[in-house]
């Protein structure tokens, strides 16, 4: 394969470019690249996908040719468009290392790893928008099964790995994935009482203010009655 030149004034204008970020304000996987890029001081611009709105706004032909699977969030940045979250922070924490966002030490990195993949893997999907519309009227009670199912392994597996957060006293993409799923949690009115771990972690990461600036509650596109 014949590999393209890209000229040095090319390079920087990518470099100078401001990210953009394609996000929905009550969205979990657009909520955690919102804190990786506050916690990295990365700022950008947002540009808001309404998922509900239009029949949703990420079926759109303009959103498609952004990100064929029809999904928030997508990232412009640095001359390329990235989507799926976890891929998008792992990006990040390439390119932008500092703060760091996995522990150095190899086995906090794969407990790092394992948090992260139960929560955006075994959780979330099963209880996203795409799903629950088509559960009709047993969505509620769909996503309650699904997220009561998730925690109380996820409780269980965070009692041996946590320290102030999921694993140890560092921030870390688990805790970037843990706090959008109890905001979802709550929305669908699960009982949290039989998750302290989880809870005490959820309370001590949202009093940081990379989390407070992010949250569903303080976008530009979060309705009225929903600010903050």
């Amino acid at each position: 394969m014949q590999e393209v030149n890209c000229s040095p004034e090319r390079k920087m204008s990518y470099a100078a470019a401001k990210p953009i970020l394609y996000s929905y304000f009550q969205s979990s996987c657009s909520w955690r690249v919102r804190i990786a890029l506050a916690l990295k001081g990365i700022v950008y611009d947002q540009v808001p996908v309404n998922l509900l709105k239009d029949g949703g706004q990420q079926f759109s032909a303009e959103f498609k040719a952004l990100n064929p699977m029809q999904q928030v969030p997508a990232l412009k940045i640095d001359g390329i468009t990235l989507s799926q979250s976890i891929a998008i922070i792992h990006y990040l924490e390439e390119t932008r290392p500092n703060p760091r966002l996995l522990p150095q030490d190899p086995k906090k990195r794969a407990q790092v790893r394992m948090i992260s993949d139960h929560i955006v893997s075994g959780i979330q999907p099963l209880q996203n928008l795409s799903i629950l519309q088509r559960m009709g009227e047993k969505k509620m009670e769909w996503a309650q099964q699904c997220i009561t199912f998730g925690f109380q392994a996820l409780e269980q597996i965070l009692q041996h790995t946590a320290g102030c957060y999921c694993v140890g006293d560092e921030v870390s993409i688990a805790d970037l994935c843990l706090v959008p799923q109890v905001f979802n949690a709550e929305r669908y009115k699960v009982d949290l009482a039989p998750y302290p771990t989880i809870t005490r972690i959820n309370k001590a990461l949202l009093e940081l203010e990379a989390f407070k600036a992010s949250h569903p509650s303080r976008q530009p596109d979060t309705p009225a009655e929903l600010r903050a």
